[in-house]
């Protein structure tokens, strides 16, 4: 059993910023996800920094959707990976047992529900940031669809250095 509550967990988080515990947590995770050891939708998103230029790793949950693999921000457009990844043009990097580069591509507002439905069925830590039940009617993850990005994992065959 995870010892943090739901609002402890949101409490991370609060504005949008990782909290001191979260970045704990994010660092431990982003290698944990990188060895490959855990199911392969746990992954370490690596992208370029809007601002600093650096690559900054950012350990997330895939969400698998007939046949494709998407990231969901689990804080929505406030995310700052969704920021890096618009301004590197989808350019990214997934670690897990190795590198792979990867585009990721922005997924319309209309056709996000049933992915993010997808996402908090199999993605469990993301479920105290968004104020929805797995069980939700689909109504309802259509209503939200506009504040959570979606974006599809492909190969990417010219990587950017």
């Amino acid at each position: 059993m995870w010892p943090y509550s739901s609002d402890r967990l949101r409490a991370m988080y609060r504005g949008g910023r990782a909290d001191r515990t979260a970045r704990r947590f994010s660092r431990l995770w982003a290698a944990v996800f990188s060895w490959g050891v855990l199911p392969p939708r746990w992954v370490t998103l690596q992208v370029t920094g809007r601002r600093s230029g650096r690559p900054t790793r950012f350990p997330l949950g895939m969400a698998d959707w007939h046949g494709g693999w998407y990231l969901v921000p689990m804080l929505g457009e406030r995310c700052n990976w969704v920021h890096n990844v618009r301004a590197a043009d989808g350019h990214a990097v997934l670690h897990r047992r190795g590198r792979h580069p990867c585009r990721l591509v922005e997924i319309p507002v209309a056709d996000r529900g049933p992915i993010l439905r997808r996402y908090l069925e199999t993605v469990p830590g993301a479920r105290p940031h968004l104020a929805i039940s797995p069980d939700a009617p689909a109504a309802e993850f259509d209503a939200i669809a506009a504040d959570y990005p979606v974006f599809q994992v492909l190969p990417d065959p010219a990587p950017q250095r």
